[in-house]
């Protein structure tokens, strides 16, 4: 499947998935960055989370990444860089990133996940599935928070 289409796909789920987090009166983005991504880039995602002070490289501030990008959340990047296939040396190797197997679609997920994730993934359910679901709720909660 060619490049593009593939991300414009990932982007017309993410845009689905917010509209049916909002139908559901609940934030499952907000939840899913505070439950695995605040420790390091804080609950505002500006890079100062309680952790963050004791980390060799400080965390960026996620509220600028579209200004940083001429004013385009860049959606591609920030999903890649959560499941792992751009790599950031300070989340850790693929194998063990930072929060663990969180993101990786793996058959019993050794953690608390919200129901409502196993419901979006349909009758199979699918931990691949699950964990797209979770990657793509984070992506779309930060395009939410970008400074203008």
């Amino acid at each position: 499947m060619e490049c593009g289409l593939k991300w414009l796909m990932i982007a017309s789920l993410a845009a689905g998935f917010a509209a049916a987090a909002k139908a559901d009166d609940s934030d499952l983005g907000k939840s899913e960055f505070q439950s695995s991504c605040a420790s390091c880039h804080g609950t505002d995602a500006r890079g100062k989370g309680p952790v963050s002070d004791q980390l060799k490289i400080p965390p960026p501030d996620l509220t600028m990444l579209a200004r940083r990008n001429n004013g385009v959340f860049p959606t591609e990047t920030v999903y890649e860089t959560i499941n792992g296939m751009k790599g950031v040396p300070a989340h850790g190797t693929r194998e063990m990133p930072v929060w663990g197997e969180r993101f990786n679609p793996i058959i019993n997920l050794p953690h608390y996940v919200d129901p409502s994730y196993w419901k979006m993934a349909g009758p199979d359910q699918d931990p691949e599935v699950v964990v797209r679901k979770r990657i793509l709720a984070v992506v779309d909660y930060l395009s939410r928070v970008q400074q203008k």
